[in-house]
């Protein structure tokens, strides 16, 4: 079989396209005509309530005299301020993650004994069946490293004794373990890519249980493993940043649909996966930084505010870069005045940056983001406040830390899975319903007309 046979687009798929199209397309005024919330969400953004958690709770709004007025925003953790909870980190630890991943798993903070033997637990279960990087790994590695996590994940299955097994302690089990296991899934198949399609050494480091998981990210991806103390605390914060976001993001919400069908952990898992994947959720990161090697291509002098406005405003005119007319990093789906976690991360963003010698380039950003929001409400009608979100600034601190952007998507899921693994174990325990939204039908009843007749 020819390899263009999973590429090549024939006449007749060509043909059948244009007839999907021509039969597919809905009318958008229907959704009005019918109060039917697009995208499970009203005018404002706001979400459709869909279901109950305590793991997380996204605030962007205040009621005043019976009317939601947008607030400066804020996300919490199982009750708690993600801001006091970052504050509250010991300024020489870099388990900021594992501390919160036991907050979001199992509803309280811990104490050094309780966090201790956590870490110790992640450490023992961060490792990989006997010969699993040879046997799956290094066999046909993805150019897309969502894709390979996905598969590794999906094989894990394989080697599961009790796989199919949703008691609570079992899910419990099963969760550390991939919590555990997710960076070296995600660094060993990146690797592997680099080594089988672009020639490039193949170094891989045995992961160290006594490192936190952000420390062992940079000491499986780098040749060397060396970090520095400000470069693992950073990647932590990152991951604490991007642990959870409440039950109503597309991938948690995967997780939740597909846990309440009753199947296994490694299924429910790989279906938020492939949500994150998306460039609409996930993959922001990665436009955001492609964005600003586009806009330096265009923009010679970073401090000319004029010239910065006449390339952003042709972002929003469909004129540059993907000619999608967004500003990517700007705006979000539920905060408007500010996004906490872009708040927080900010100001690690420049300590990185004065270490890394990016002084200038932290600048820009924050040139570009107060510009942006500005032309923003110039150019559109908008419904609330637009301001940077986490991923404006996560690609940045990424490229700083000398991530390859193949790993941006992957990091986010190193991080999210623990907010899934605490919003299944949730759904389990709840013993919910099977999720089953509605969907109007807006098609007349044909009469069925046989084949000599059409």
């Amino acid at each position: 079989m020819s390899s263009n046979f999973y590429s090549s687009i024939t006449p007749e798929v060509q043909k059948l396209t244009n007839l999907c199209i021509e039969n597919g397309q809905i009318d958008p005024s229907l959704y009005a005509k019918y109060d039917v919330k697009r995208g499970l969400r009203d005018i404002s953004g706001k979400g459709v309530l869909a279901g109950l958690t305590e793991i997380a709770d996204v605030k962007a709004y205040n009621m005043v005299d019976g009317k939601m007025v947008p607030c400066k925003g804020e996300l919490y953790y199982r009750g708690y301020n993600v801001e006091d909870i970052v504050r509250g980190f010991s300024p020489d630890t870099n388990f900021g993650f594992e501390e919160i991943t036991y907050l979001l798993m199992f509803g309280k903070l811990p104490n050094q004994k309780e966090l201790e033997d956590f870490i110790e637990t992640l450490g023992q279960y961060r490792t990989l069946p006997p010969s699993f990087v040879r046997d799956v790994i290094m066999k046909s590695p993805s150019k897309d490293i969502m894709n390979a996590l996905a598969r590794g994940v999906l094989m894990l299955y394989s080697y599961d004794e009790r796989p199919d097994d949703i008691s609570i302690a079992n899910v419990v089990r099963q969760c550390l373990q991939l919590v555990a296991q997710f960076p070296l899934l995600a660094v060993y198949s990146y690797q592997a890519y680099q080594h089988y399609h672009k020639g490039m050494s193949l170094i891989i480091h045995t992961p160290d249980p006594k490192l936190s998981t952000a420390e062992n990210i940079l000491h499986l991806l780098r040749p060397d493993s060396n970090y520095t103390k400000l470069e693992a605390k950073i990647l932590d914060i990152a991951l604490v940043l991007h642990a959870e976001h409440g039950g109503g993001n597309n991938s948690t919400f995967t997780t939740h649909v597909v846990s309440s069908s009753g199947t296994d952990t490694y299924s429910a898992i790989v279906a938020s996966l492939g949500s994150l994947k998306g460039p609409k959720h996930g993959g922001a990161n990665i436009k955001v930084t492609q964005m600003f090697d586009d806009l330096k291509q265009h923009v010679s002098d970073w401090e000319d505010e004029d010239a910065l406005k006449q390339y952003l405003r042709a972002l929003l005119h469909k004129e540059a870069f993907d000619k999608a007319g967004l500003i990517y990093g700007m705006g979000h789906a539920v905060y408007s005045i500010s996004d906490p976690r872009a708040q927080i991360f900010k100001r690690f963003v420049k300590r990185l940056s004065v270490e890394k010698g990016c002084e200038k380039e932290y600048e820009l950003f924050n040139r570009v983001e107060r510009l942006s929001s500005d032309l923003i409400k110039e150019e559109r009608k908008i419904y609330k406040g637009v301001s940077a979100n986490v991923d404006f600034y996560s690609g940045f601190v990424y490229r700083m830390l000398g991530l390859p952007m193949e790993l941006f998507t992957p990091i986010f899921a190193i991080a999210r899975i623990s907010g899934w693994g605490a919003h299944r174990i949730e759904e389990l325990i709840n013993e919910g319903k099977i999720i089953r939204p509605a969907y109007r039908n807006i098609l007349e009843a044909k009469e069925y007309i046989d084949m000599e007749n059409r």
